[in-house]
């Protein structure tokens, strides 16, 4: 006899009593992929074969293994087998048991294999008697003795099975068709399959979440999980889901987004693989342990290609898994270098390499794995080695999960879960609550995902010690409790499980979609009440001479970059395409500046209405996309002769809006920078100083004095001195008066009288123009960007509505020059139209009346189904430039609804009576009153009453 085969049980560290399940059959569907493992405590008994929910999973074949569920065979399918043809029984071989060559497994893959085999009893369709069947039942159901059970041979195994039982082969018999079912079941490799499936499928989810984890302890960028979704079919959706969960976990974490690591970009690829293998033996495992075997006739063949097949199909899986483990083993090294204390990190190494799995020996057991199945031979030793493989693997999983753990707790920059009520510890008489709420607010916090992670990992350690930078041995404590955390036979893994399933798919494809914050979505009825103003404001644009002009929504970055000052980093850039830097256009001036240069252009009057975006906290009233409006004059003109035009046209698009009370708050930057020079202030902190001061409309001046002195560099006394001149605001005559007395400092600088006779001229036309009631000279206003020149003008609304400035504007006599060199002076206005929008809104819900999203003026109302009619009186009533709309019904006041709630004021209506007439019937919603009219003279009729 050769000498026996036994497989080795893998090495754990810890052993644990398993839970305590109830009986367990089959009458369970299989384990969805990547699901939670719920079954494991389900009170389930085996059905007949005949019943549809008779399916063997591999969730119950690990629960049995493990030995956390019994086995119990229905009485109906005993009932079954009982009344089946008595064949009659066979000998062994003569040389039996010399020529025997045993194989022994471990006590749990035995008993998976019992599973399988018992299974394949039940639904063969050869004639199986029950004794065999109860015989394994009574086995499965013994605490220990597996492990002497010899699946080398058919006639060894019964034998073997015979004497854990305590009985005689010779006493209990076999039956061709049950040597038959044995031989061809190979239920040793299925067996070890079902577990392997069991355990590596319940890792899927876990690999993803420890990764997580690790990101937040080294710090790296969650953007490199920023994979694009393929339309057409080149993307790979296991890597895409993969990124996306990872998404999902890091979100809002303050802690990601440092560091850029090719190991954790990799986390996609290698966990997408692993998924794609489990995925691969979870679906040939379902079919291999509910097929039907169909037993050979000659005995001793046993069924070795499909099982040279099946083992194939297994090798992806191990490939991957020595992947996840050399990843998994990196990563917990990159978290251990991000210790700042060196000492520590000295220690923490030492821990990890002696107690973790070394990885070269995983890949040493690979390559045995590749050679014994190129080999054809010994196919179960495979099948265990790759097991052995995935328990080495779980276990470098739960050292990086213990490593992160501590680098996480020992790092005093994170926010950790407070435990017990918030501490109000009183020190010297003070209360310093306030400081510890103060310092809570500068520390970081892990993203939502990885935080409850984090949390339920740390549950498992209530009993063990804490972590601290003197107690590096506890990572050696909890790399042992998680790898028995981590192992499907514990049930606290099924609530990890289930609570990572729950946070991935709150970002599923198939939850509502939502927009980005700061944009808005508008329906008919605002389209509508947004498309009378555009009109408007069109019409008054158009009225001044102005000529329409578009621009590219995307810039080149250096065309947007050095013109808005500190908001610039406002600006939304685009990722490089094709070598070319790109943003999104922050305004209509700077690209009408650029179009100017780049054509050669010197004298232009134009509007345009477009969009922009700026990168700006949300907030009300404020988007971060938004249509400006903007109104131009660019040109060589007297003095102050566009300046004037483009405030005049501001009054009127405010007036004709009808929004309510406005104000022009109106300066000069000349004077501003004159302001700034009297009050002492170098002039290359002119520009930062108008930032700080352009904010007094949000701000009191001791806030921004503050600002100055201590942000901006300034002495108290600049500070106050730039106070006094600040505050003077008021009608614009008046206050220009008192600025060009005889004692007031603006006359001595240069600049400052330049804008003082400028505004003279302006305010005096203005005031002709019966527009200055409306202005207001204020030297607090200082428009923050770097390219006015000259005339500074902003209306703010004075109503309810709470939405600040709603126009902006002024003189840039040096914008056109930066891009060409040629200087072309323009001055323009820019409407905050969606400000405007907001008012009018308010305006329309005050009135409590439904805006009417149309402006359809008759509906043809068809009483039947006549199309064809249908299509011959609305085609005349367009033919005409009438406004109208058709619909087709026999009931005639689902017609009166829909014109009353769509405001639509008259209807035709024309039936099987009207038609045999030769007439029609034009009703009067409004008035309700309705009268019978010719055919032929609907149009005429139709017009005269919307008096066209």
């Amino acid at each position: 006899m050769t000498p026996a085969t036994r497989l080795s049980e893998p090495s754990r560290s810890i052993s644990r009593p398993g839970l305590i399940a109830p009986l367990l059959g089959f009458r369970s569907s299989s384990l969805a992929f990547f699901e939670p493992l719920r079954a494991l405590q389900s009170p389930l008994q085996w059905r007949p074969p005949s019943s549809q929910s008779s399916s063997l999973s591999p969730l119950s074949v690990y629960s049995i293994s493990r030995g956390l569920s019994k086995v119990k065979i229905d009485s109906s399918a005993l009932e079954r087998l009982s009344q089946s043809k008595k064949p009659s029984l066979i000998s062994p071989p003569s040389d039996f048991p010399s020529s025997a060559n045993p194989k022994f497994l471990t006590l749990e893959q035995s008993r998976a294999a019992l599973v399988v085999l018992l299974n394949k009893l039940i639904l063969s369709d050869s004639y199986i008697r029950p004794g065999i069947p109860t015989l394994i039942e009574e086995t499965l159901n013994l605490q220990r003795g597996h492990e002497t059970l010899d699946f080398g041979s058919s006639f060894g195994f019964v034998d073997s099975l015979c004497r854990l039982n305590n009985r005689n082969l010779d006493d209990v018999g076999v039956t061709s068709e049950e040597i038959g079912v044995i031989e061809s079941s190979f239920a040793a490799s299925v067996g070890i399959c079902a577990v392997l499936d069991c355990c590596s499928s319940s890792l899927v989810r876990l690999c993803d979440a420890v990764a997580a984890l690790t990101c937040e302890a080294a710090r790296v960028d969650s953007k490199v999980f920023s994979l694009s979704v393929s339309g057409d079919g080149f993307s790979i959706k296991d890597e895409t889901d993969v990124a996306a969960d990872m998404k999902v976990l890091l979100s809002e974490s303050k802690l990601a987004d440092k560091v850029d690591s090719e190991l954790f970009a990799e986390i996609p690829t290698v966990n997408a693989s692993f998924r794609e293998a489990v995925r691969s033996l979870h679906s040939r495992i379902r079919v291999e342990l509910n097929a039907v075997v169909k037993p050979r006739k000659v005995t001793g063949v046993g069924s070795s290609g499909r099982e040279k097949a099946f083992v194939a199909s297994v090798l992806p899986l191990a490939m991957s898994i020595l992947s996840l483990g050399e990843s998994s083993s990196g990563r917990a090294r990159m978290a251990i270098g991000s210790i700042i204390d060196q000492e520590v990190q000295a220690k923490v190494v030492e821990s990890f390499e002696k107690g973790c799995p070394n990885f070269d020996k995983l890949r040493e057991n690979f390559q045995l794995i590749a050679e014994k199945a190129s080999s054809g031979e010994e196919y179960v030793e495979v099948l265990h080695s790759v097991y052995n493989l995935l328990v080495k693997f779980r276990e470098i999983l739960a050292w990086e999960a213990a490593v992160t753990l501590f680098v996480l707790d020992i790092d005093e920059s994170i926010e950790k879960p407070q435990v017990g009520p918030p501490a109000t510890i009183k020190q010297n008489g003070e209360n310093f609550k306030g400081d510890r709420k103060k310092e809570k607010k500068k520390k970081k916090t892990l993203g939502r995902g990885t935080s409850v992670i984090r949390q339920l990992l740390k549950d498992r350690f209530m009993c063990t010690n804490e972590a601290s930078v003197e107690n590096v041995a506890v990572l050696v404590e909890w790399a042992q409790v998680l790898l028995l955390y981590f192992d499907p036979k514990d049930g606290g893994l099924d609530s990890l499980l289930t609570k990572l399933k729950e946070m991935v798919e709150s970002n599923d494809n198939r939850r509502l979609p939502k927009i980005p914050k700061g944009t808005r979505d508008f329906a008919k009825e605002k389209m509508a009440i947004r498309e009378r103003a555009f009109s408007i404001i069109v019409n008054i644009f158009k009225m001044h001479g102005a000529v329409g002009l578009d621009t590219p929504v995307f810039e080149l970055r250096e065309t947007l970059m050095g013109k808005y000052g500190e908001d610039s980093k406002l600006i939304y850039d685009l990722a490089d395409q094709g070598g070319e830097l790109c943003s999104l256009r922050y305004d209509l001036t700077v690209p009408f500046a650029r179009y100017l240069a780049m054509n050669n252009i010197s004298a232009l009057k134009r509007y345009q209405i477009a969009k922009v975006y700026r990168r700006d906290n949300p907030s009300k009233g404020r988007f971060r996309e938004f249509y400006q409006c903007d109104f131009d004059i660019a040109g060589q003109y007297d003095i102050m002769e566009p300046d004037f035009e483009v405030i005049r046209v501001l009054t009127e698009l405010l007036n004709d809006l009808n929004i309510g009370d406005y104000e022009i708050k109106l300066n000069h930057r000349k004077l501003l920078d004159g302001m700034l020079e009297i009050s002492g202030v170098p002039s290359e902190k002119f520009r930062t100083v108008c930032s700080s001061i352009d904010k007094l409309d949000k701000q009191s001046f001791q806030e921004i004095k503050k600002e100055l002195v201590n942000d901006k560099g300034l002495t108290v006394e600049i500070a106050e001195k730039i106070g006094l001149f600040v505050q003077k605001k008021g009608p614009p005559l008046e206050v220009l008066s008192e600025l060009k007395s005889k004692d007031s400092q603006f006359l001595e600088n240069a600049g400052s009288v330049v804008a003082l006779n400028d505004l003279e001229i302006l305010f005096k036309a203005l005031e002709k123009s019966r527009c200055l009631d409306k202005v207001v000279f204020d030297l607090s206003l200082a428009r923050g960007l770097d390219y006015y020149t000259g005339v500074i003008f902003e209306a703010v609304f004075r109503g309810s509505t709470q939405v600040g400035s709603i126009a902006a504007g002024g003189r840039y006599d040096n914008l056109v020059g930066m891009f060409s060199g040629k200087q072309v002076p323009a001055v323009g206005v820019s409407l905050g139209i969606e400000r405007v929008f907001t008012i009018m809104e308010q305006l329309e819900n005050d009135k409590n009346q439904a805006t009417r999203a149309t402006e359809t003026q008759v509906l043809v109302a068809i009483l039947g189904k006549d199309l064809t009619l249908a299509a011959e009186l609305v085609s005349e009533l367009w033919d005409a430039k009438i406004k109208a709309e058709f619909g087709l019904t026999k009931r005639v006041m689902t017609h009166i609804s829909r014109a009353k709630q769509s405001g639509i004021p008259w209807i035709v209506i024309v039936g099987e009576s009207e038609l045999n007439s030769g007439i029609i019937k034009l009703k009067n919603i409004e008035a309700n009153q309705e009268e019978a009219v010719p055919r032929g003279q609907m149009v005429e009729e139709v017009k005269r009453r919307l008096n066209i």
